[in-house]
């Protein structure tokens, strides 16, 4: 069974969608941040080197299994000559 497969399936249970659907501006975020990274030729190494942190550090970040400082994001935003756009925007229009 390929991941698709098993997460149609794993999405059937409410308790699992719930915590899954939770969860996705963190692999949004983890998604862009790998993207960005590729796309300018970086390894994990190099971008750290430029946040002045650890290769662990950004592999945490990449697999969300860590969330960024606001400032930590402004550094990766300038490092990776992106645009920070932070959103809050209500569930329900009125």
């Amino acid at each position: 069974m390929n991941w698709k497969e098993q997460k149609k399936k794993l999405m059937l249970n409410p308790e699992f969608a719930r915590e899954y659907n939770a969860l996705e501006p963190e692999y949004r975020l983890a998604a862009a941040l790998i993207s960005l990274r590729l796309a300018k030729g970086l390894t994990q190494e190099d971008l750290a080197k430029m946040l002045n942190t650890k290769q662990e550090s950004i592999a945490r970040l990449e697999n969300a299994g860590s969330l960024p400082s606001l400032s930590t994001m402004k550094k990766l935003a300038k490092a990776l000559d992106a645009e920070l756009e932070i959103n809050l925007r209500p569930k329900h229009t009125i």
